[in-house]
């Protein structure tokens, strides 16, 4: 059975930059949702709350989707 070193490492980073992805998507999802608790009804709390809000969830799908098509061969 003959690994090769290349494709193993590609896999790898894959996967650390798909876990990246996803844990700036939450961060992003969860600033979003405190942003949204804890202030007034201001035009700019708002455009601030659906930008971080829009960014993090579609960085946690593509998080999320880039771990979850990577195949594991190790």
């Amino acid at each position: 059975m003959h690994i090769n070193i290349q494709n193993l490492y590609k896999m790898n980073l894959k996967r650390i930059f798909g876990a990246i992805l996803t844990i700036l998507g939450v961060v992003s999802l969860v600033y979003a949702a405190y942003i949204f608790a804890n202030t007034s009804t201001a035009e700019q709390n708002i455009k601030t709350t659906i930008i971080y809000g829009v960014l993090g969830l579609l960085f946690f799908i593509s998080g999320i989707g880039l771990v979850k098509t990577t195949k594991d061969e190790a």
